[in-house]
């Protein structure tokens, strides 16, 4: 969503760079191209005018020590106040000493509220919590119905009543005790703009159950105007923190840059996709090193480690370097980096990628083409790719919609890597010790083999690797149609 904004700041941070000292006007040449930037994001006035008058204060002071290039001394200032602006740190939830714990949702409708009720709910779960979500939306049709059917995705409870919104809300605290939930998540009723009845409903519900977060859902595609109507609901509800909508959409940004500034309550939770797993807490500092475009390396770490299971990364880490990997592990591993988020939004985090990934239509549809022509194939072809010949790879292309050339590339790339990556497997040095180091690292792989069966016999799970630290091979690995200069829809 912040391509542009990412490219403007990228400009003027160009102008800086080469040069051995910065004069006031080359810094005030760098803010002008700055606020230009903001003011095409939608970012509120009063809030452009402040963070750029920061800069400038401490871009043209004693900070510009000459320790670094005065250009990176200009970035890390730049990040520095753009991560202040967008709240510091990230909010803590702390927990009721006496469950349950009281979310309260409220914003427009067509925000979001109650798809992020759900995600918010699932999020609780992954903490360990037992939410309950509360239809307390009697306005819109189908808006508890449509709650129900997320919640049963998730796997929690929905509690309301058929008539009143405040009764709902207020008798879930005694259903959240009864049935030992732990917190609660009431979905308020929207309208298209505020208006008096709706400001009244809501502050009724929130009298009703006292609840210990006010979050107001945001949909970050309106800008400024976001602003606006955050100062009036918190007004109302005093609100304790903002959930930021769409994230991974056509904004600009004005909403996420202004919000916290102007209404002074944090930034609590960002949606970034349609699924209910897009949903995770708020990193100021994070989202500001992308802005900047030096990617967010921490949150793609945090995506890895929630995807990919340790045990089972480490198991195909080893087939891999025996030779045994097979079209099962590939797809196996690619579902799970699918699982990340879309190609967009995780090659976006890789520092420096930003550039390169603008104006750029990444294509998913790659992806689908190479998963159906392995799941056109046999059990016995995907663990042998040596079998498939002309007839079989006639027979794939005809299963998946794809060519038979198309199957001959991705068979032929694949069994070039696996050959490749064994070969990385069974290096041991030059002269005549490398075939015995060979041979031993082979018994060490049928060592690790028999463990592994030894130890699903026994139910459990055993390592498969030596203690201690292994040894990494700096060469570059690719993966059939991921390879280097061959990323989907970058060609």
């Amino acid at each position: 969503m912040f391509d542009t904004l990412t490219g403007r700041f990228e400009t003027a941070f160009a102008r800086l760079r080469g040069k051995g000292r910065l004069s006031a006007s080359d810094v005030d040449e760098a803010l002008r191209e700055i606020r230009v930037a903001l003011i095409e994001a939608d970012v509120n006035l009063d809030v452009v005018a402040g963070l750029t008058e920061r800069i400038r204060q401490r871009a043209v002071g004693e900070e510009l020590s000459r320790v670094l290039d005065p250009a990176q001394q200009v970035v890390k200032i730049v990040l520095s106040e753009l991560t202040a602006t967008l709240g510091g740190e990230q909010l803590a939830i702390d927990y009721a000493p006496k469950p349950p714990t009281v979310i309260l949702l409220a914003g427009l409708q067509g925000a979001g509220k109650t798809t992020n009720a759900a995600k918010l709910a699932q999020w609780f779960l992954r903490q360990g919590r037992s939410p309950l979500l509360v239809g307390a939306d009697l306005q819109r049709p189908a808006a508890v119905d449509q709650l129900r059917t997320l919640a049963d995705r998730v796997g929690v409870p929905v509690f309301s009543h058929p008539r009143n919104p405040v009764k709902a809300a207020s008798a879930s605290l005694a259903e959240a005790a009864r049935s030992g939930r732990d917190v609660v998540i009431v979905d308020t009723a929207g309208r298209l703009s505020v208006d008096a009845e709706m400001m009244d409903q809501a502050r009724r519900i929130s009298k009703a159950v006292r609840p210990h977060y006010t979050f107001l859902v945001v949909d970050s595609t309106v800008g400024s105007d976001a602003v606006n109507m955050a100062r009036a609901f918190h007004e109302t509800l005093k609100l304790d923190g903002v959930i930021l909508t769409k994230l991974d959409g056509d904004a600009r940004g004005g909403a996420a840059l202004s919000v916290r500034e102007v209404v002074g309550c944090p930034i609590a939770f960002a949606s970034v996709g349609e699924k209910l797993e897009d949903f995770e807490p708020f990193h100021p500092d994070r989202l500001a090193s992308r802005i900047l475009g030096m990617g967010d390396v921490e949150t793609l770490i945090d995506k890895a480690e929630a995807a990919f299971e340790a045990e089972q990364a480490e198991e195909t880490a080893a087939r891999l370097l025996e030779g045994s990997f097979t079209f099962d592990d590939f797809l196996s591993t690619m579902n799970q980096v699918l699982g990340m988020g879309n190609l967009r939004s995780i090659m976006s985090m890789m520092p420096g990628m930003s550039q390169q990934l603008r104006g750029a239509d990444i294509d998913e549809s790659r992806i689908t083409r190479i998963t159906g022509m392995i799941h056109s194939m046999t059990p016995a072809e995907r663990a042998q790719p040596d079998i498939i010949d002309s007839s079989r790879r006639r027979r794939i292309a005809a299963g998946s919609g794809c060519r038979p050339n198309d199957v001959k590339s991705l068979v032929d790339q694949f069994k070039q890597m696996r050959s490749m990556m064994k070969g990385f497997g069974g290096l041991g040095g030059g002269g005549g010790g490398g075939g015995k180091r060979r041979a031993a690292a082979s018994r060490s792989a049928a060592t690790r083999q028999s463990s592994r069966s030894k130890a699903k016999r026994r139910g459990s799970s055993g390592r498969i690797t030596p203690r201690g630290p292994q040894p990494v091979s700096k060469a570059p690995l690719t993966l059939p149609g991921l390879e280097k200069g061959d990323w989907p829809g970058l060609n």
